[in-house]
């Protein structure tokens, strides 16, 4: 599961990947860890897995994971290389979804000015920027190839002819100055080949409204405005302090819950985003548990339960026999597998059955 953090200068998006990245080297004693200067791994915050563990004893526990990849603060013009321009938009047209930051407050904390790119705070105006720019550089990969994809669909092959079909259908909305996504594809062939171009205005964004330390919940007229503008586009939203994230990130345990009671926050906002972001995803956990370990494993609402093995390793996929699965649910009322049985509460499943979230699974294949 991958996101690319996008934003203009000055939003606040690279302290938000630093208290990410570091909130990230502290959970679940997962080793965290830093790919690349701009890439991060950051554990999805899952109360379910000390659950587990409650019940059943395991050397360790391996949460859901989602990489970052945080690019320079994009400007006006980066779609034709102003600023770090395309090489950077380059590293996000990989990723899953889109979290665009967008700054909610006025001044800093402590009062000083932070310079706005534009010389003023609005929200709405800088996600049409980042829009544009996004726009441009997703019209510049169609318009460059539905001239080949004409030619190679005049030879009848069904793939280039579905190819062609969906560039055609795209160019027109890009050039007009509208994302990817407000343009929708029924037939699985053509989902298919759109999903193939790597657009990034075809990806879901998460709106992380960066606010004001007093307005953690982002609850300010600026807020409104973007929460108005996510509505209308199926998006989601999440408001978050930066700044008080980024503290937060740098405390140990018993400080860190402190200064959350002290702030009226029951946990960090970042744990709210990871979250929005696994939703705006599509995606739902199952685990497997055992002595060795217990784990968070990511699947698409909707897949079945050879698609999941699969996700544990190919040959589960292609020599899937059944599955005993069981509710965490199920784990905490029982307490055990055992009794989990006796109680008739341990399904077995075949190639058919489709994936809860929190189902805990044990997978019997032959390859």
């Amino acid at each position: 599961m991958e996101a690319g953090i996008v934003g203009l200068p000055n939003v606040g998006k690279s302290t938000l990947f630093n208290a990410l990245t570091k909130a990230g080297a502290l959970a679940a004693n997962y080793p965290f860890a830093t790919i690349e200067p701009n890439v991060g791994v950051v554990p999805i915050p899952d109360p379910r897995l000390e659950i587990i563990r409650s019940h059943i004893e395991s050397q360790k526990i391996i949460p859901a994971m989602l990489r970052l990849v945080d690019i320079a603060g994009i400007v006006k013009g980066a779609s034709e290389g102003a600023g770090l321009g395309n090489k950077f938009l380059s590293h996000i047209r990989e990723t899953e979804a889109i979290l665009q930051v967008v700054r909610c407050f006025i001044k800093a904390p402590g009062g000083e000015d932070i310079t706005h790119v534009e010389g003023s705070v609005d929200p709405i105006r800088d996600i049409d920027t980042i829009n544009t720019e996004l726009i441009l550089a997703d019209l510049e990969v169609v318009a460059g190839a539905v001239g080949k994809a004409e030619r190679a669909a005049k030879s009848g092959d069904k793939e280039a002819v579905v190819r062609y079909e969906v560039l055609k259908k795209l160019h027109p909305v890009l050039d007009s100055g509208k994302v990817a996504r407000t343009v929708h594809f029924d037939d699985p062939d053509h989902q298919k080949a759109l999903k193939s171009l790597n657009l990034i205005t075809s990806k879901k964004v998460l709106y992380v409204m960066n606010v004001d330390e007093d307005d953690v919940n982002g609850e300010n007229e600026l807020c409104q405005k973007v929460r108005e503008h996510a509505k209308k586009e199926g998006a989601e939203v999440v408001p978050i302090c930066a700044k008080i994230e980024s503290e937060l990130s740098e405390l140990p345990d018993a400080d860190r819950l402190e200064m959350l009671q002290s702030l009226g926050m029951s946990e960090p906002a970042l744990n709210r985003l990871a979250r929005s972001a696994y939703k705006l995803l599509g995606l739902q956990s199952f685990y497997t548990a055992g002595p060795k370990e217990i784990r968070a494993w990511t699947v698409p609402i909707g897949s079945t339960a050879p698609q999941a093995a699969g996700v544990i390793h190919t040959d589960f996929e292609r020599g899937f026999i059944r599955a005993e699965i069981y509710s965490v649910a199920d784990l905490e009322k029982f307490k055990n597998e055992k009794a989990i049985k006796e109680h008739g509460k341990m399904r077995i499943e075949g190639k058919d059955y489709v994936m809860h979230d929190a189902d805990v699974c044990h997978f019997l294949f032959n390859v």
